[in-house]
C-alpha cells in the first residue's frame, strides 16, 4: 500500500529555501542601495519561477516518486508560497521597522518625483501622498505584500505545474522506491 505524502511537511523545506532566497536577495538589494528600483523586482520574479520550477520538481521527484497531478503541483506550489510569504511578510515588516525605519520615507521621496514626472500639480501631487502615506505603514505594507505575494504566487504555480506534472499509466503498475 502506498504512503501518503503530507504535502505541508514535505514543502517546509522547499517554503523556508524559497523565503531564505527572497531575504539574501532583498538584503542585497538594500546594501547595493537598490531596493527602490523596480528593475530589481523584475529580476526577482525572474528568480522565483526558476526556483520555484526546481523546488516543485524536486518534490515531485523526492516525495512523489517521480509523478504528480496537476493539482497536486499546483497545490504544492501554492504551499511553498504561503511559506515563502509569511517569511517575506515578517522580513519586510523588519526591515521597514528594525533595519532601516527611514526607507518608507525613501519611497515617499521616490512616489512624489514620479508623480512629478508624470507633469501633475502640486495639489494632485499632495493628495497622491496623503493617500499613500495611509498605505505606506509597514504593518499595512507587510499585509499587502503577503496578499500580493500569494496572488503572484498562486498565478506561478498554475503556469510551473503545467510542465510539473507527470502522471503514470494507472493499468501498469510503478515500482516503488
Amino acid at each position: 500500500m502506498e504512503e501518503k505524502v503530507n504535502p505541508w511537511k514535505a514543502n517546509l523545506t522547499n517554503g523556508l529555501i524559497l523565503g531564505l532566497v527572497g531575504i539574501m536577495y532583498s538584503l542585497v538589494m538594500y546594501f547595493m542601495d537598490l531596493t527602490l528600483n523596480p528593475t530589481q523586482g523584475y529580476i526577482f520574479v525572474l528568480v522565483q519561477i526558476g526556483l520555484l520550477f526546481f523546488l516543485l520538481k524536486s518534490y515531485r521527484d523526492n516525495s512523489m516518486h517521480g509523478q504528480i497531478t496537476y493539482g497536486q503541483a499546483v497545490g504544492a506550489g501554492v504551499i511553498i508560497i504561503l511559506y515563502y510569504s509569511v517569511i517575506s511578510s515578517i522580513f519586510s515588516y523588519v526591515l521597514f521597522t528594525v533595519i532601516d525605519p527611514g526607507l518608507v520615507a525613501k519611497q515617499m521621496a521616490v512616489t512624489e518625483q514620479g508623480m512629478a514626472d508624470k507633469g501633475l500639480t502640486q495639489e494632485q501631487i499632495d493628495a497622491g501622498l496623503a493617500f499613500s502615506a495611509k498605505l505606506m505603514k509597514p504593518a499595512i505594507m507587510s499585509i499587502w505584500g503577503f496578499v500580493i505575494s500569494m496572488i503572484w504566487g498562486t498565478i506561478i504555480s498554475l503556469l510551473i505545474s503545467i510542465f510539473i506534472r507527470k502522471e503514470g499509466n494507472p493499468l501498469i503498475e510503478t515500482p516503488q522506491n
